[in-house]
């Protein structure tokens, strides 16, 4: 099937007499004639359900259909994108290891590295988005676990370097994740370029109405693992606190990160999603590539717009030509970016912040990516806690605004625009 048939069709296919649209499973618990039949689950000998904090048939079923999407093998869903950009990396990295991030990240997932899992004794080393391969290969260490990024960075809209990235992790036997949440697999598939997890919040995107909060996480079923046993000890040699299982030996290439990530993690901190988020983020799934689409063709016209602006100082927005990636996002994301746009305003800071309170028809929020035209002042609300010399690094100036263009008519879009800038 394609993307757009995946979007309808996906994870789900009713019986005879079966429900059309994917059922709630509002159930905490699950019924078996035995505690033999109970304990082959928690052995992980049968699949099936026991209880909700694991796995629920709505959450799976969802999860499906995000998997087919991007291409995987195996995916789990979370109650948040921060959840899931958290179990991805504390699935493979614990304390004594090492991380090499993006420096172009989400403001919430710099601050979950460089803060949090800081001290839990996980050390972090941010690299330029646009560090050569040589400075890249210097921020390798003997202990280093994973590499992350970001397909298109939020706010700065950089578009990550796949093969620059994916080459030097696998070089040293380490996954590369990334965050898709801003292209979404309408745009780009990840692992088509070399990546070996994706996530998402799919709050963005994926959800698109400001309905429910969530996150998942994609294995591509490629990364071997035991290749690299030495490296992966909880993937690859037994987990006492789960009956000695040895994931990689169980479940192969194509299950193993998945199920360790539920069977340890999920059991553990217990960031589920509520199956009825679940039911209301396929709902929003089912409109996906329709809605990706009118982002981009509304975000296009609105960047261009915005270009020609005498009140505008400059404007980020990779689909735009002439755009600093706007070659490497024809290269990765051929078919459209997607529907955010960073932009200053002439007179700084305050002349940003005065622009924003004469917006009509765009929103001030701290949501981004979905049907409404919303709009940000990143320095003084998400990235509030980093400092200026932080923001740089994320590629964030005290002037950005962040626009994140809706499914309005575009038209109206601009006159709000115009008549907020004059």
């Amino acid at each position: 099937m394609r993307q757009e048939t995946k979007c309808i069709e996906g994870g789900y296919t009713p019986g005879n007499g079966e429900p059309r649209l994917m059922p709630i499973v509002q159930s905490t618990t699950f019924k078996y004639n035995t505690s033999e039949d109970m304990a082959k689950l928690f052995d992980l000998e049968a699949t099936g359900y026991f209880y909700t904090r694991l796995q629920n048939p709505t959450n799976d079923l969802v999860a499906a259909k995000i998997c087919e999407l991007e291409g995987g093998t195996a995916a789990m869903l979370t109650s948040s994108g921060q959840a899931a950009s958290f179990f991805s990396v504390f699935n493979l990295a614990n304390a004594g290891d090492h991380v090499i991030a993006s420096s172009a990240i989400y403001g919430g997932t710099y601050n979950l590295f460089n803060v949090t899992m800081r001290k839990m004794g996980i050390e972090f080393t941010f690299v330029e988005p646009d560090c050569t391969a040589e400075e890249l290969e210097a921020a390798f260490k003997p202990n280093t676990k994973v590499v992350f990024g970001e397909t298109i960075a939020n706010p700065s809209l950089i578009v990550f370097d796949f093969e620059k990235f994916s080459t030097a992790a696998h070089k040293h036997g380490v996954p590369l994740i990334v965050d898709n949440t801003f292209a979404t697999p309408i745009n780009c598939r990840p692992f088509e370029w070399g990546a070996d997890i994706v996530i998402h919040s799919t709050t963005k995107y994926m959800d698109g109405h400001d309905a429910t909060v969530g996150g998942v996480i994609v294995d591509s079923g490629k990364f071997d693992w035991m290749a690299h046993a030495d490296k992966f000890p909880g993937l690859c040699t037994p987990d006492e606190s789960y009956h000695g299982i040895t994931y990689a030996e169980k479940f192969g290439k194509e299950g193993a990160f998945i199920t360790k990530c539920t069977a340890q993690l999920m059991r553990d901190l217990g960031s589920i999603p509520s199956p009825h988020n679940s039911y209301i983020l396929n709902l929003g799934l089912e409109s996906l590539a329709v809605r990706v689409q009118r982002h981009c063709e509304n975000a296009t016209k609105v960047a261009k717009f915005l270009s020609e602006n005498p009140n505008v100082e400059y404007v980020t927005y990779p689909g735009l030509e002439g755009d600093k990636y706007y070659e490497r996002a024809k290269k990765y994301l051929p078919n459209g970016t997607c529907g955010v746009i960073s932009f200053g305003v002439k007179g700084g800071r305050a002349g940003a912040e005065a622009f924003m309170k004469k917006l009509k028809l765009a929103i001030v929020a701290t949501h981004v990516a979905d049907a409404h035209t919303c709009v940000l002042h990143p320095a003084s609300s998400t990235h509030r806690q980093l400092t200026d010399d932080e923001l740089r690094a994320c590629g964030i100036s005290p002037d950005m605004v962040r626009f994140s263009v809706g499914i309005e008519n575009v038209d109206d879009i601009i006159e709000d625009l115009a008549q907020a800038l004059a």
